[in-house]
Parts: C-alpha cells; sequence; structure tokens
C-alpha cells in the first residue's frame, strides 16, 4: 500500500515531485512507525466493521486502523467486543483473498486491549490470524504494568515463525501519574526507562489527551485546539521533551480531534493560500465555536499543523473525514525536500552554512540535520509536492468555503 492511492495518475504526477513509497507491516521499524499516520478507531462492537476497514482502505486512503476494546466498549460489551475483534479480521481475511489481485495488502490493523492478561489471551486465540495484525495498542500505559504489556509482545516476537512480521506495542500515555505536575516527571522517566528496554517492540508513544482532559473536567471546543489547553499543553511538552529527543527516534503521534460535521459532509474555511492558524470568521467569536462543517475541519487542520510544527507524526482519529485532511499535511513540501537535502549532502565539513535554494532561509548544517533526517523520513511516506503545490490539492473532492 501507499498514501494517497485515492488520486487518479494524472493528478499524482502534477501534485508530486516525488511519489510516496510502497510499504507493509513489513517493512522495517523506522519507515513504519512514520507509516502510521492517521489511525481510524473502530469499536471493535461495531457491525460490519470489517466491510468499513476494507472499503475505507480502498475508497478513502485508510492506513491504519484500530480495533478498540477499550473506552469505546462498554464494560457490559467486554467480552462480545474481543469476540467480534477476532469475527472482524476473520472477515478481513476473506475479502483480502477474494480480490483479483490475492496479495493486496491490508492497511495496517491494530487492537487496542484493556489489559495485559487480555492481551496474551488474544495472541493465543488470534492463531494465524495474528499475521493481519501489526500490533496491540496499551492504553492508560504506566511502568506498573506496561512490563507485562511489552513482554508478551517480545515472548511472540521470539517464538513467530522465520520470515513472518513482528508484532508491535504502541504504549498510549494518558495516566493521572503523567498529567499531575507532582508526579510527571518520575512517571514519564520510569516509562521511557521500561521502553528503553523493550526498544524494538515499541512501534509509536501515543498521546491520550480525552483522558487527560476529563482529570480536570475540560473538553475542548471545535474553535480550540489542545495545546489551548494549559495544563494538557504542559503534559504534551514534556511528553515531547522526554520521548522526541532526536536521539532516541521515538515517533509520538499525536491526540484525537473529537469534532466532524454532522451533516453536508467536510468543507475548508480557508483557501491554499490563505494561513489557518490564526483570526476569526466574520461572523465572530460565537461563529468561530459553533461546530459546524467548516470550522470542525479547520480545527482539526490547525490542531495537525500545530502537531506537526511540535515534532508529531500522525495522529488518532475517529472519523473517516479526518483521514485525508491528516495525511495531506504530512506530505513534504518541495521546500522543506530541497533544504533537507541540501543539508544531508553538506555534511562532509566544506561547509557550516548555505542559504536556501528559496533564498528565504540559511541553512545550517549541523543544528538542522536532525530536522532533515526526519522531513526525508517523511517524504519517503507522504511524497514531496511540486513547488508551489499546497496540501489542499491532495484533497480533491473537498469543497471550499471562503467564510
Amino acid at each position: 500500500m501507499r498514501y494517497f492511492e485515492y488520486l487518479t495518475p494524472d493528478l499524482e504526477e502534477s501534485l508530486f515531485y516525488s511519489r510516496p513509497m510502497h510499504f507493509n507491516r513489513s517493512t522495517g521499524k523506522d519507515l513504519l512507525a512514520h507509516a502510521v499516520g492517521a489511525a481510524l478507531y473502530m469499536p471493535a462492537t461495531r457491525p460490519q466493521a470489517a466491510e468499513s476497514i476494507w472499503e475505507l482502505k480502498k475508497n478513502e486512503g485508510l492506513i491504519a486502523a484500530i480495533l478498540d476494546l477499550e473506552d469505546a466498549v462498554g464494560d457490559l460489551e467486554a467480552a462480545e467486543a474481543e469476540e467480534r475483534a477476532i469475527l472482524h479480521l476473520a472477515r478481513l481475511a476473506e475479502l483480502a483473498e477474494r480480490e483479483e489481485d490475492p496479495g493486496a495488502d491490508l492497511p495496517l490493523l491494530f487492537i487496542r486491549v484493556r489489559n495485559p492478561r487480555q492481551l496474551r489471551r488474544l495472541i493465543r486465540r488470534l492463531d494465524s490470524l495474528i499475521l493481519l495484525l501489526t500490533g496491540f495498542v496499551f492504553p492508560k500505559f504506566t511502568v506498573e504494568d506496561g512490563g507485562e504489556y511489552l513482554e508478551a509482545v517480545a515472548d511472540y516476537n521470539r517464538s513467530r515463525l522465520a520470515g513472518t512480521p513482528p508484532l508491535y506495542g504502541m504504549p498510549i500515555l494518558e495516566s493521572k501519574e503523567i498529567l499531575y505536575r507532582e508526579s510527571r516527571l518520575g512517571s514519564l522517566l520510569s516509562v521511557r526507562e521500561l521502553l528503553s528496554a523493550y526498544r524494538e517492540e515499541v512501534l509509536n508513544v501515543r498521546i491520550g489527551a480525552t483522558d487527560f482532559s476529563s482529570a480536570f473536567g475540560l473538553r475542548r471546543s471545535a474553535g480550540t485546539s489542545i495545546y489551548e489547553l494549559a495544563p494538557i499543553r504542559d503534559c504534551i511538552s514534556d511528553i515531547i521533551n522526554l520521548f522526541g529527543r532526536a536521539e532516541d527516534g521515538y515517533v509520538i503521534s499525536g491526540p484525537v480531534w473529537e469534532y466532524f460535521a454532522s451533516r453536508g459532509g467536510p468543507g475548508l474555511r480557508f483557501r491554499p493560500d490563505e494561513q489557518p492558524l490564526g483570526g476569526l470568521p466574520p461572523q465572530g467569536l460565537a461563529g468561530a465555536l459553533r461546530p459546524n462543517r467548516l470550522n470542525t475541519l479547520n480545527g482539526l487542520i490547525r490542531e495537525t499543523l500545530l502537531d506537526k510544527e511540535n515534532g508529531i507524526v500522525g495522529k488518532t482519529v475517529i472519523h473517516p473525514s479526518h483521514l485525508k485532511p491528516v495525511q495531506a499535511l504530512y506530505a513534504v513540501t518541495h521546500e522543506e525536500y530541497i533544504d533537507a537535502k541540501g543539508i544531508m549532502e553538506s555534511t562532509d565539513g566544506s561547509l557550516g552554512v548555505f542559504k536556501s535554494m528559496y533564498h528565504n532561509k540559511m541553512n545550517e548544517i549541523k543544528p538542522h540535520l536532525n530536522w532533515a533526517r526526519r522531513i526525508l523520513i517523511r517524504s519517503q511516506i507522504y511524497g514531496v509536492l511540486h513547488e508551489e503545490q499546497h496540501f489542499s490539492g491532495l484533497l480533491p473532492e473537498y469543497a471550499y468555503a471562503h467564510v
């Protein structure tokens, strides 16, 4: 599979300077960690979940899906959800076998489990179906039970058949111990030490800002970014500080955006040449805060841009209309690519700094080297846009509404 396969060949050629690469769940971990992108959560109790995943992959560019057995499922539904998750995977295997191309890749598939006991039970019960999974998601991850999660995955990887892809874990940092200031640093340091012992099993470190917000009785509006909720912003900042360091190589995934259009489909309220990060629409603050099809998508785009500026790659999403906008924002611009490529090609010590080909900035080799490496990884997964192209070109069916 690869990103933006929904584009026509002509449109793809007109948009991309360098097209996205093909990958699957057997791709190397460093690239695969960046490829998770917009990961769509779906309650495992949802009827026809397998059919939905299959259709979204074929028609809407779905790359990663997470069957949820935890918060999206009521406590009284937990047993049923586990049974249905297994049935959904079996159905996906059937759908893949029916394709004209029997080797057609499924999306990257994950299951969010409730506890380590359920994880080990599922690994046993799934039998050969486990080969469809890329991994598991671990909610409310702390050192108290985190080692059990990671050891279960490591045990599977040690015993898997030669030539089969490994399983990965994606811990979600969302517990009160991590959120509350008095326990945060110690908790994060303990988690980092634990993850370093299982580095090969960890694909992403995910941020669960909905649980963080709940601890303070907060819920951001459709016109507000998670970075504007002060206690949550401070916690995210510390997570990035401890897990976003270039030498550690963790990929951090952004928190969920929970608003979507109730009817009429998505729409962008700004044109490609406009800056979506600031200013109010003509109807003022009330209009900006009213959840409608225009500002819900605009809010998602604004927050994803802030994720990206803070070094976060990808985002948890809960609605299909979020997939394409989040994915499109991670496509690398021609300017970013040329700057990064120039920096990486100038590491022989002959230069310390050079002017960008775009004549708008100075590129310093040593200070910008880690940034350049990240851009070139992203360029492989999400592609490089042609000069003057904008992420909105990757959203051909989205209407532009200039409010």
